[in-house]
């Protein structure tokens, strides 16, 4: 039988045969095996760095339809046609799309606000969600929205999966003892926002994966489930945004909301105009990495510890002036009356 070394970037293979074996070279063995039996077990993040093991692993690596069967199995939103026609428009087709859609999104460190080569707006959004429990699938959506009316640019940022009245069953237990801590180990979730624009082909994941809170609302019953990206618009980290998705759980557990919200550290949500600006530049030139499971729910607890601090300083600054002007207005006060006294 055939057994691959535990290492991805080993290049040599053990073949034993009636109890004897020895290492030889892979490629020894038929490139069909490899790639019928081998590379179409792994998933996207091991298949690429087996791809750098030798060049033969990454001649076959390199494959459209592993690519596009990975790509599909990861996030089943893509087998949409509007999403198909993309990736086949893509630079490198599905390996490249997903490249830039797997990795967390990091912004460059360069400030995004005055980027010299940032290109225009776009005039549509697409999209592509998906979640799952525990590995399976309970939710997938491809959502197109508009960015070019007046009332997009001057409203609330906000991209909404469902209706109001929209309510999406899921195999959760409604009855699970710890049903927050549940979630918050089992629930995962992407959201790829595509910029479809000829010229550009621009692509970034906006989930942090993994949720970063979970809250049990006492009079609802509901649960929010809160992903996370945070997004570094200038220098100045006290000026970081928060590309905030909601999950909503009902009473038994069916999905009520799908949200996307950009707000800013006063916990104000930006308008389109300036959350498109955003989201332009950062998917444009942010950096890409592969973070672990708790790394998207580190930053954000990071992101939340310097909102409070800067809320405290603000009222801290509004306190010393209610001070002030309540001093001005006492000595005012009393030299108008010692100027009625002395009169």
């Amino acid at each position: 039988m055939y057994s691959t070394s535990s290492s991805l970037t080993t290049t040599t293979t053990t073949v034993d045969g009636g109890g004897t074996g020895g290492a030889t070279s892979i490629s020894t063995i038929h490139h069909d095996i490899i790639h019928t039996h081998i590379l179409t077990r792994l998933d996207g993040p091991t298949l690429a760095s087996v791809s750098c093991a030798s060049p033969q692993l990454h001649s076959l690596s390199n494959d459209e339809t592993l690519w596009n069967k990975i790509c599909q199995s990861t996030w089943p939103s893509t087998d949409h046609p509007r999403i198909r026609q993309f990736i086949s428009d893509f630079p490198n087709g599905s390996r490249s799309f997903f490249s830039k859609s797997f990795p967390l999104l990091i912004s460059n460190p360069n400030p995004l606000q005055n980027h010299p080569n940032h290109s225009s707006s776009p005039i549509e959004l697409i999209s592509s969600v998906d979640l799952h429990y525990k590995g399976k699938l309970i939710f997938s959506k491809v959502e197109e929205t508009e960015t070019h009316s007046g009332w997009f640019l001057c409203s609330p940022f906000r991209i909404d999966l469902l209706d109001p009245k929209d309510v999406v069953p899921t195999p959760i237990n409604p009855l699970e003892e710890d049903t927050c801590n549940d979630l918050r180990d089992e629930l995962t979730l992407s959201w790829i926002i595509i910029n479809p624009m000829e010229q550009q082909r621009l692509v970034a994941n906006l989930s942090s994966w993994r949720p970063v809170s979970v809250q049990h609302h006492w009079l609802t019953n509901d649960i929010q489930v809160r992903f996370a990206t945070i997004l570094t618009v200038d220098q100045h980290r006290d000026n970081d945004v928060q590309c905030g998705i909601i999950v909503t759980f009902g009473s038994e557990m069916q999905v009520r909301e799908v949200s996307l919200q950009v707000e800013d550290m006063d916990g104000v949500n930006l308008n389109g105009k300036d959350s498109l600006g955003i989201l332009q530049r950062a998917i444009e030139n942010g950096d890409r990495k592969m973070g672990t499971r708790e790394e998207g729910r580190e930053r954000y607890e990071e992101y939340v510890t310097r909102m409070k601090e800067k809320k405290e300083k603000r009222l801290r600054r509004e306190g010393r002036l209610d001070a002030l002007c309540v001093g001005v207005g006492v000595f005012i006060l009393a030299s108008f009356w010692m100027l009625l006294l002395s009169s």
